[in-house]
């Protein structure tokens, strides 16, 4: 046990004084169809998160190239980097095909490293995840995207939409229509949003670990680049 980093959790080192900006919110879509559901989806997720007091930005994954197919100067893959960093909380939807997310949500995630320099962009933040599907509701996508978000050491909220046939949910101008599954997409983002107001000023702290504390930053970054470099 190092005794000068071993940090007993305590109230005091949460901050009182609360960020007064719009809470930031990146939105990630899995599909390039041109009527993409899963783009339905998050756009409507925009339309709540802004009426809720949010700033939203969606990105357009058209262009982005495949994980190690370029260089990561590639314009699409710095816009997501820097539209994650930007963000302080973000939302992932998915469709379902052959039973998993899809390449294109993956590729994504993919081009996010777990670190930029000595920075971690999605450490802390928090995450709602969601999918579409053309057949009956499951909740594949959704346990992927955890797990995923686990991964990348994010805050996934507890709550979660899975929109079984999709094509039947959104009329002729591409608005949803009002159904127990609307009404979950609000429950979802209305929950992302109070875990964003929760945790964005302390998501620092929160994540705070040990482990890390008892390495030199000239360590951790090391050990970093070597997990990013392999495969």
């Amino acid at each position: 046990m190092n005794e000068d980093e071993f940090i007993i959790p305590e109230q005091a080192q949460l901050k009182r004084q609360a960020s007064t900006h719009k809470p930031r919110i990146l939105l990630l879509y899995g599909s390039l169809r041109k009527r993409s559901f899963s783009k339905l989806v998050v756009e409507e997720c925009a339309r709540l998160l802004i009426r809720m007091g949010a700033e939203v930005r969606i990105y357009d994954p058209k262009g982005l190239p495949l994980p190690d197919g370029d260089e990561d100067t590639h314009p699409k893959v710095q816009e997501l980097r820097e539209l994650v960093v930007w963000s302080e909380g973000q939302v992932w939807c998915s469709p379902e095909r052959h039973g998993s997310m899809t390449g294109i949500m993956k590729s994504q995630i993919d081009w996010v490293p777990l670190s930029l320099g000595a920075v971690r962009p999605t450490q802390g933040k928090t995450l709602a995840v969601m999918q579409v599907e053309g057949g009956s509701q499951s909740f594949n996508v959704v346990n992927q995207l955890r797990v995923l978000g686990r991964w990348m050491r994010m805050i996934t909220i507890p709550n979660q939409s899975s929109v079984a046939k999709a094509f039947l949910e959104f009329d002729d101008d591409n608005r949803m229509k009002p159904s127990a599954y609307y009404n979950r997409i609000v429950d979802v983002m209305e929950e992302l949003m109070k875990f964003t107001l929760l945790t964005r000023d302390n998501s620092d702290y929160l994540v705070d670990r040990y482990s890390e504390r008892v390495e030199t930053a000239e360590q951790l970054l090391q050990r970093v680049n070597q997990k990013n470099n392999k495969g």
